[in-house]
């Protein structure tokens, strides 16, 4: 069996648009997790606080890195989308 992409596909022309906003994200949230290691590091008892329904920073802080990983990989999806769709349309709708 032959195993091909389903659609034919050129260069990318997006892809310094994505690799841009791909290394802003990834610093955003690099700094934002490297603010959770400093508390880890710096100030430990800190974790232990009761912050949000009865659950401690580290927990609170622990999610909040998940789900903000989540929102910028929907951002990063939905930023590239509409910037490939800009580019179609200026190319003539191929």
């Amino acid at each position: 069996m032959l195993h091909e992409p389903a659609a034919q596909c050129g260069p990318d022309a997006s892809a310094d648009y994505k690799m841009r906003i791909g290394v802003w994200m990834f610093l955003l949230y690099a700094a934002v997790y490297a603010a959770f290691v400093a508390i880890n590091l710096l100030k430990p008892l800190w974790m232990e606080k009761t912050m949000l329904f009865g659950l401690n920073l580290a927990v609170v802080y622990g999610f909040g890195l998940i789900v903000f990983a989540l929102v910028l990989a929907l951002i990063y999806n939905h930023m590239c989308g509409a910037h490939e769709s800009g580019s179609k349309t200026a190319e003539g709708g191929k």
